[in-house]
C-alpha cells in the first residue's frame, strides 16, 4: 500500500466504491439540469441526441480505462496525453479538465440551493461546497461512503417516479414518436449538452492513484458505471417525454417535477426536489475529488503552483488542491448561473476527452489497446459534439483554452 508521507496516495477504493464514485458524479447532473435545454435543442429527436451522447460517451470511457489501466496514477487523460502525446496534449487536457469541470461543481452546487431555498440559492450553494471539501480533505474513503448512500437514495427516487409516470393515465406511447421537427444540428446540439450528464466516468480514471488493482479495478468500473447510468436516464427521459411531450419538457425548468404534476400525483414533487438536491449534492462530492486530483498531478509537474501538490500525512488526500478547488468553486457558486455552466462545461470537457482517445489510439496491442474503430469514433464525436454546442459556449470555451495555451507558452518560455 502507498504511504501518503512520500507524497503518494493509498490505494484504498476496490471496484464497488470506483462504480459508486462514477454513478454519484454522473446520476443527478443530466436528469435534474440538462434535460429541458436538450430537449429545447433537439425537440422530439430527444431519444436521438441520448443514444448519440451515450455512444460518444461509450468510446471515451473505454479509452479512458485503457489508458487508467496503463497509467494508474492521479490525473486521468492529464497524465495520458502526456505520456503518449507529449507535454502540450497532457496540458491542455488538465487545463480544460479543471476549468470546465470546476464550473461543474458551480453548477451542482447551484442545483442543490435550486431544489433545497430557491430563494437563497447561492448561499445555499456556497455552504455546501464548503462542507463537501471538507469531507473530501479527512479522506476519500468517507467521501464513497457518502456518495453510496446519495446514489442509493437517488436511484430509488427515480425508480419511484418512472414508475408513477409510466403507470399514470397521462403517459402516452405517441409523443416519443419522432416528428418532422427535428435537425442534425439541433440533434448534436442537444447530445452535447447531455453529454455533460455522461462525463463522470471520468472521477473512477481521475482517482487512479487511490484504486486497488487498477489494472483489473478501472476497466470494470467505468462501464459498469457508465452502463447503469445510460438505463437510468433513458427511462427517465422516456417516462418524462410520455408526460409532457417535447414541447412540455422544452419549456419546463424542472422537469420531474413538472412531469409528476402532470401525471397526477403531486405529492411526489417534494420528494423529487430532495432527490434533486441529494443527487447534485453526490455529483459535487465527486466532482471535487476529480478536480483535486488533476489539479494535484498538474502541480506535480508545475504546471500550476507545487504546493498544490501537497499529501496530508494522516487522511492521505491533496488536502492543499482540494481546499484550492473548494474556493474557486464556492466564488464561482455565489456569483454565477447554473445555466452559463453546463455548455462551458461540456466543452472543456469534450476537448479533454478528446485528448484521451487520441492518446488511446497510439496503444500497442501488448498495452491493452481497445479496438481501432473506438477511439476514432470518439475523437470524432468529442470534436463534432464540441462544436455543435451554442455558439457563445463554443466562443467562451474556445477563449479559456487559448488562454491556457498562452500560459503554457509563457512558462516554457521563461523556464527555457
Amino acid at each position: 500500500m502507498s504511504q501518503a508521507g512520500n507524497g503518494e496516495l493509498r490505494r484504498r477504493l476496490g471496484v464497488r466504491d470506483a462504480v459508486v464514485i462514477g454513478l454519484g458524479s454522473m446520476i443527478g447532473a443530466g436528469v435534474f439540469t440538462a434535460l429541458g435545454p436538450a430537449a429545447r435543442a433537439a425537440g422530439s429527436g430527444l431519444l436521438l441526441s441520448l443514444a448519440l451522447a451515450a455512444v460518444v460517451a461509450y468510446c471515451n470511457a473505454t479509452s479512458s480505462a485503457r489508458l487508467a489501466a496503463r497509467y494508474p496514477r492521479s490525473g486521468g487523460t492529464y497524465v495520458y496525453g502526456r505520456e503518449r502525446l507529449g507535454d502540450f496534449w497532457g496540458y491542455l487536457a488538465g487545463w480544460g479538465f479543471v476549468v470546465g469541470k470546476t464550473a461543474s461543481c458551480a453548477a451542482m452546487a447551484l442545483t442543490v440551493g435550486a431544489y433545497t431555498w430557491p430563494e437563497r440559492a447561492h448561499a445555499v450553494a456556497v455552504a455546501a461546497v464548503v462542507a463537501l471539501t471538507a469531507l473530501n480533505c479527512t479522506g476519500v474513503r468517507k467521501a464513497a461512503w457518502l456518495t453510496r448512500t446519495i446514489v442509493a437514495f437517488v436511484l430509488a427516487v427515480l425508480a419511484a417516479v418512472v414508475t408513477a409516470l409510466l403507470t399514470s393515465g397521462t403517459a402516452r406511447a405517441a409523443r416519443l414518436d419522432i416528428s418532422g421537427d427535428i435537425t442534425v444540428s439541433g440533434v448534436f446540439q442537444a447530445a452535447g449538452l447531455l453529454f455533460f450528464a455522461f462525463a463522470g466516468y471520468a472521477r473512477v480514471a481521475t482517482l487512479g492513484e487511490e484504486v486497488r488493482d487498477p489494472r483489473r479495478t478501472i476497466p470494470l468500473a467505468v462501464p459498469l458505471a457508465l452502463g447503469i447510468t445510460l438505463v437510468v436516464y433513458a427511462a427517465v427521459a422516456v417516462a418524462v417525454l410520455a408526460v409532457l411531450g417535447p414541447d412540455g419538457l422544452a419549456r419546463s425548468a424542472a422537469p420531474l417535477v413538472d412531469a409528476v404534476h402532470a401525471a397526477g400525483v403531486p405529492d411526489l414533487a417534494p420528494l423529487v426536489r430532495v432527490g434533486a438536491a441529494f443527487a447534485a449534492l453526490g455529483s459535487l462530492l465527486a466532482l471535487i475529488l476529480g478536480v483535486s486530483r488533476t489539479t494535484l498531478a498538474m502541480a506535480r509537474d508545475h504546471h500550476l503552483p507545487r504546493t498544490l501538490a501537497a499529501v496530508h500525512p494522516r487522511f492521505g488526500v491533496p488536502h492543499h488542491a482540494e481546499l484550492a478547488v473548494g474556493a474557486v468553486v464556492a466564488v464561482l457558486a455565489a456569483t454565477i448561473d447554473v445555466r452559463d455552466a453546463i455548455g462551458f462545461s461540456s466543452f472543456g470537457v469534450l476537448v479533454y476527452y478528446a485528448v484521451a482517445n487520441a492518446a488511446a489510439r497510439t496503444l500497442g496491442p501488448e498495452e491493452g489497446r481497445p479496438p481501432v474503430p473506438v477511439p476514432l469514433l470518439g475523437l470524432a464525436g468529442c470534436l463534432a459534439l464540441a462544436f455543435a454546442l451554442p455558439l457563445t459556449s463554443v466562443l467562451t470555451g474556445g477563449s479559456v483554452l487559448l488562454a491556457g495555451a498562452a500560459v503554457y507558452a509563457l512558462r516554457r518560455r521563461t523556464t527555457a
